[in-house]
């Protein structure tokens, strides 16, 4: 009896071995399936924003100001010691993108 037991025993955790090959072998195999509709979602939602750039129809103006002040100062009877010191620095910027052909664009709607 004791040595029927343990054939069943061993017949189980063979059983559940399988099983667990078996399941591994599906998840490999659909992990393709998966990936390309996980990808297929993440293109249709970047093309469902559509352009926000305009690379051909898009004039773009940058102007940056800086104005800094220094004073150095040099060593008392020849040392040799220099000094440099940053007054101030002021810096502004400013940018201007204006788009030339906006009746030729696509805005991503119902074309009117």
């Amino acid at each position: 009896m004791l040595q029927y037991l343990n054939q069943k025993r061993g017949q189980s955790t063979l059983e559940y071995a399988v099983l667990i090959v078996v399941i591994i072998g599906a998840l490999l195999t659909i992990q393709v399936y998966i990936k390309r509709g996980v990808q297929g979602r993440l293109k249709s939602a970047a093309d469902d924003i559509g352009d926000q750039y305009s690379d051909g129809n898009t004039n773009e103006i940058k102007t940056t100001v800086r104005n800094s002040s220094t004073e150095e100062t040099f060593g008392v009877s020849g040392i040799g010691i220099a000094n440099s010191v940053l007054n101030s620095e002021d810096t502004r910027s400013t940018e201007n993108a204006i788009i030339i052909n906006s009746q030729q664009e696509y805005w991503g709607g119902n074309a009117t």
